[in-house]
């Protein structure tokens, strides 16, 4: 097996050599250059052929937001994590970054009281993200690799169609992207409310929330407890904080703690999907998408069990094909779509079993 070659872009000489020093520790990775600026990075990708690069957003002379763009021309496929700041500006500048093509980031360390830390810290975000980015033997040539068939289970297959009341939405890795697909395809009278867990940490789930905001006709905000759900109304758990349901009355409000993290997580979508499924029952539909691990999973487990539908976002469309493939592989997921049909497929479920009268509005 051959180890997955990095490049590491980055201006200053103390990150580079602690990404160095710390992506050399595994076995399985190589560092296989630096560059402090991307138009150096971008002279050196002919003659090094890295498998990922690891690229700072803010350098002189070329900055990494103003290196994706010739990077995506010449190397469509090629995986890029930004290392970005834990701010405002730096989230900001990290959701221009995958908007402009980038595959994920991680944040970089700050306040954790020694190298060795810094260290440890890059490691538990970086080396998780590098090898689900690049298996070994990994192609990123022009051809896409085919979707692998995935066939629910006679259990989910016989499961029979019902009016759905909420749907609950789980993503990570190519998470934004995803979700600004599916968002921007939903009308203005979309007649459910939408709760959606982003692996993220804070700061970054409230920039996350406002872009969304401005670029569907759906209204977008962070989540920030005790809201009543409508129609039509989407939040986002924040950061660092659990994302619940809970029954008050005739109305059902959000409730965030931040109880022991799920499957390294927090927020986790295993937790907002539990909670869908004991409050809206058969009537919860949730949708998996892109991103790594198993996140989901189990909640998804709880939602069939319950009566509710689960769709999963399809091999082929998928940054990183982990949690889909949890759930799709388990046999919960009725439906395996791209994710250009995935809009469609909750649009349609949504309307299920209501009068034309509570879907007014058309899609945007």
């Amino acid at each position: 097996m051959r180890k997955i070659r990095v490049l590491v872009v980055d201006d200053s000489v103390v990150i580079r050599r602690l990404l160095t020093d710390a992506l050399g520790q595994d076995p399985s990775i190589e560092v296989i250059g630096t560059a402090p600026n991307g138009k150096i990075a971008l002279a050196k990708l002919p003659q090094l052929s890295p498998d990922l690069i690891t690229l700072d957003i803010e350098m002189p002379e070329m900055d990494g937001l103003a290196t994706l763009a010739p990077l995506r021309q010449q190397y469509p496929k090629l995986p890029v994590i930004m290392f970005s700041t834990l701010t405002e500006r730096g989230a900001c500048a990290t959701l221009d970054a995958l908007s402009l093509g980038a595959t994920d980031y991680v944040t970089k360390p700050a306040n954790v009281g020694s190298v060795t830390a810094a260290m440890q810290t890059v490691k538990d975000q970086l080396l998780p993200k590098i090898k689900a980015l690049c298996p070994f033997g990994a192609d990123f040539g022009p051809a896409p690799a085919a979707a692998r068939a995935v066939r629910p289970t006679s259990a989910v297959v016989a499961a029979r169609p019902c009016r759905r009341d909420v749907v609950v939405i789980g993503s990570s890795t190519g998470g934004p992207q995803a979700l600004t697909t599916v968002l921007a395809k939903l009308p203005v009278g979309f007649p459910v409310p939408i709760l959606i867990v982003q692996h993220m940490p804070p700061v970054f789930t409230k920039q996350l929330a406002a872009r969304l905001d401005q670029n569907c006709a759906l209204e977008v905000a962070e989540a920030s407890g005790g809201e009543s759900l409508r129609p039509g109304l989407v939040l986002i758990a924040p950061g660092d904080h659990h994302l619940e349901l809970r029954r008050s009355g005739v109305d059902v409000i959000t409730v965030l703690h931040q109880g022991p993290a799920e499957n390294s997580c927090r927020p986790a979508v295993d937790v907002l999907f539990r909670s869908a499924a004991e409050v809206y029952g058969a009537g919860c539909l949730a949708a998996v998408l892109t991103g790594m691990g198993q996140d989901g999973r189990l909640g998804a487990e709880r939602i069939v069990q319950a009566g509710g539908a689960v769709v999963a976002q399809d091999e082929k469309t998928s940054v990183v094909w982990g949690m889909p493939r949890a759930v799709a592989e388990a046999g919960l997921a009725g439906r395996v779509l791209p994710l250009e049909s995935i809009a469609q497929e909750l649009q349609r479920a949504a309307t299920y079993g209501r009068t034309s009268a509570a879907f007014a509005g058309s899609a945007p």
